[in-house]
């Protein structure tokens, strides 16, 4: 299994007072990363390209199954691990 890359600021690029890109901080794959406020673990998959891939998510250290992802909001501070199958040998 490989972690998979996150490119920069996700959905939500918009900005609040203060010039802050909107929306909340969350630890993805262990660097910080901003999603949209309500955002759901299929939006950071989405935003992400990595839609259809063969992916495990954990949250805090918790599996959440891939049928749970549009269901499963984020909050600030939330550690996010994704990880990808890397077939090979």
């Amino acid at each position: 299994m490989q972690a998979a890359t996150a490119p920069g600021i996700s959905a939500g690029q918009q900005t609040e007072s203060g010039g802050a890109p909107a929306g909340l901080e969350i630890e993805l794959n262990g660097a910080p990363h901003r999603v949209a406020s309500g955002a759901h673990l299929q939006d950071l998959i989405d935003a992400l390209e990595l839609t259809g891939q063969a992916l495990a998510l954990a949250v805090n250290r918790q599996v959440v199954p891939r049928q749970q992802w549009a269901a499963r909001s984020l909050a600030a501070g939330d550690k996010v691990d994704i990880v990808r199958a890397i077939g090979g040998g």
